[in-house]
């Protein structure tokens, strides 16, 4: 399967919806106002978010249907345009040629988003470059969690640093990054403990995994992923807000867009807060985690 057909296949839920709903409002060769509001009504409700629907709302007004089109097309077309030019800047390589050793990486994210799963696909995407591979094994309020990076180290040939279940979760970081100096590790990604974003005791066990690293190296973590469930729409939001006030967050990945047909949160997160896009789970499978293309994202929600 190629990549465009991997983003249609995860985004398929999402496009189906716009284009059911954009055939639906789009009956006539021109669009009135009550046409416009409808459409934007449509977007908000889509989860594209409420700036997103006013400047596409604005763009629809200026637009004239040709009677010998498909007016449909047309819309699909506009909404493509603007989604691809707007996300385009916010593409971010995951593998770079800064002759850093070892990157660190550090994963965030609320309960339940697929942090571990998505360390094991972010590390299977770097080892095919030949990059030797740390798992930090830093959630350790759950026993499963490292038991699953385990799994993933085995199937990558990453080494795993783990502690005993409910050890300090920075001090797993600590040995980790102690590890991958000494032995000329290209990239160590550590795994954080699910945690909501209104639970002060758990945001600061996060901002102490962050500050230990900088014990050994003061330019660490190079970046810090946010992972954000596509499923949650709205609250993720929030749950970038909240954890951008801890420590800077240099990317986004967005989990299970195939398992909604709310895509379209991804763009109002785009549009909120302009952070880079890393990559995107588009489905349960291990090569389902593609890396951000605005492309193939764009062309794939509008192609319902």
């Amino acid at each position: 399967m190629n990549i465009f057909k991997k983003f249609k296949s995860g985004l398929n839920k999402s496009s189906e919806k716009l284009s059911e709903g954009f055939k639906n409002l789009i009956l006539k060769k021109n669009i009135d106002n009550l046409t416009l509001d409808s459409l934007e009504e449509f977007l908000i409700e889509s989860d594209v978010g409420v700036e997103t629907a006013e400047k596409l709302k604005q763009i629809f007004a200026k637009t004239k249907i040709d009677p010998q089109t498909d007016g449909l097309k047309q819309i699909n077309k506009i909404v493509e345009k603007y989604i691809q030019d707007k996300m385009k800047p916010l593409e971010k390589k995951i593998i770079d040629n800064k002759n850093i050793k070892p990157k660190v990486l550090l994963i965030a994210g609320v309960n339940g988003v697929g942090k571990t799963t998505t360390i094991g696909k972010l590390g299977k995407i770097l080892s095919k470059e030949n990059n030797q591979i740390v798992f930090a094994a830093a959630d350790t309020f759950r026993a499963a969690a490292s038991d699953q990076l385990e799994v993933w180290s085995k199937k990558i040939g990453a080494t795993i640093i783990k502690s005993d279940p409910g050890s300090d979760p920075a001090s797993v970081a600590f040995k980790a990054l102690e590890f991958s100096k000494k032995n000329n590790i290209d990239y160590l990604l550590i795994d954080t403990a699910g945690r909501l974003q209104n639970k002060k005791n758990l945001m600061d066990e996060f901002k102490k995994i962050v500050n230990v690293t900088k014990k050994i190296d003061s330019t660490a973590p190079h970046e810090i992923y946010l992972i954000l469930d596509a499923t949650t729409g709205q609250s993720a939001i929030n749950q970038v807000e909240e954890f951008q006030k801890i420590s800077p967050i240099t990317g986004l990945i967005m989990t299970k867009l195939d398992g909604t047909a709310k895509g379209g949160i991804l763009i109002a997160v785009s549009e909120k807060f302009n952070l880079p896009i890393i990559a995107l789970g588009l489905g349960e499978k291990e090569d389902d985690m593609q890396l951000f293309d605005a492309q193939n994202f764009s062309k794939a929600l509008m192609s319902g």
